[in-house]
């Protein structure tokens, strides 16, 4: 009983984690954020771009019906040629539907009517509703274009099931048609992680500052560029630790690298940075590093569990995607994706760079601004304690 009495004015003394809260307000947290992050159960409403060559009333009618399904919503139709894989990437659509010149009037000619599909296979789970959905409104448009020729006949349905199929679908699946887990699942555990132990070896450093009374001089004689300067080494070692992880993958296993060398490069360059300020921004104020690295839930595990390649992002409410912007991890997964996979160049990935860079800049900005904040706090303090001595 004397070990517990002990054991359990640690746990309340507030020297460690403060696990009687974080127990709690985990189980809280986790259900009712998960219950509303899942409760679509299902890909709603799945992004899909049409290429419509032929412009026509029967392609604009076959476009309406696939709006008009509950698991497709039609984002962008285009009357020009267009390459579907660009049209893929930066996870604005989940399929390119490609309809070609002269749809209706085979229609009407009942010869051969190929509608191509290109499906973003990056992550296989959520192209099961919408290849359903898809093939339902070609069997329906396919039964309504051969009804005139059953009554034609006076044969039964089941005589003529089959007699016509005007319109079908020729699917390709890009980026990971052999559904790779290489390419998804194993290049999200490898930032995950290691994320997660950049984080345990920095995030508790203001802390043990403060412990070795070297937290004053930092802040009354440095910068925050001397601060910032402190994470470079760790930085460096989770740079050279995912490109060795990730050329593992891709001389051991099948992990496809269709992009540019050199914006990946730069990608991951604004990763570990944006580590390292959110890890200043999260671990300024703990009392010790334990209770520093406790932090670490805050915005780690956000970004593995809705960067996309755990959840489909299309399962994901739209205010749920808005929110997984203020996670690191949710931005490097796009950029894996795009230049990994589906082979964006830096051009084609411009702007998602752009606002990448100011995401970045603004962790900056408010570390500078806690530090000076720190500064001027230290500075009255200092003050205070010399009009003391001199009274």
């Amino acid at each position: 009983m004397r070990f517990l009495k002990d054991e359990l004015q640690y746990l309340f003394s507030g020297k460690g984690m403060p696990y009687e809260k974080v127990s709690l307000m985990i189980a809280i947290v986790i259900t009712l954020v998960f219950w509303a992050v899942l409760s679509n159960h299902h890909v709603e409403d799945a992004k899909v771009a049409v290429i419509d060559l032929d412009n026509s009333k029967f392609s604009h009618e076959f476009i309406e019906q696939l709006n008009a399904s509950p698991y497709i919503e039609v984002k962008t139709i285009l009357n020009v040629p267009a390459d579907p894989e660009k049209l893929l990437y930066q996870d604005r659509y989940l399929a390119a539907v490609y309809i070609p010149a002269g749809f209706e009037k085979n229609r009407y000619d009942k010869t051969e009517n190929n509608i191509g599909v290109f499906y973003d296979n990056i992550t296989a789970a959520p192209t099961g509703t919408l290849k359903s959905a898809l093939n339902t409104i070609v069997a329906v448009e396919n039964s309504m274009i051969a009804a005139p020729e059953v009554e034609a006949l006076g044969v039964s349905g089941q005589q003529t099931a089959g007699l016509i199929s005007n319109i079908s679908l020729k699917e390709r699946l890009l980026f990971n048609p052999t559904d790779s887990s290489n390419n998804s699942t194993v290049v999200g555990f490898l930032f995950f992680f290691s994320a997660m132990f950049f984080v345990f070896a920095t995030i508790g450093m203001m802390a043990r500052l403060r412990l070795e009374r070297k937290w004053r001089k930092q802040i009354l004689k440095g910068t925050p560029f001397d601060l910032m300067l402190r994470f470079a080494p760790y930085c460096f070692c989770l740079f050279v630790s995912l490109f060795v992880g990730l050329g593992l993958l891709r001389l051991i296993g099948d992990l496809s690298f269709a992009g540019n060398f050199f914006s990946l490069v730069f990608a991951v360059l604004l990763f570990v940075w944006s580590m390292a300020f959110s890890c200043i921004l999260f671990g300024w104020g703990a009392p010790n590093p334990g209770a520093a690295i406790s932090k670490m839930i805050l915005f780690v595990p956000g970004g593995f569990i809705l960067g996309g390649y755990t959840t489909p992002l299309d399962i994901l409410p739209e205010w749920v995607r808005l929110v997984s912007n203020i996670f690191p991890l949710t931005w490097v997964f796009r950029f894996t994706r795009d230049i990994l996979l589906r082979g964006a160049s830096f051009m084609d990935a411009a702007q998602e760079f752009g606002s990448y860079m100011m995401y970045v800049t603004v962790l900056a900005l408010l570390v500078c601004i806690r530090f000076y904040r720190e500064y001027n706090s230290l500075q009255r303090q200092t003050a205070a304690g010399s009009q003391e001595e001199v009274a």
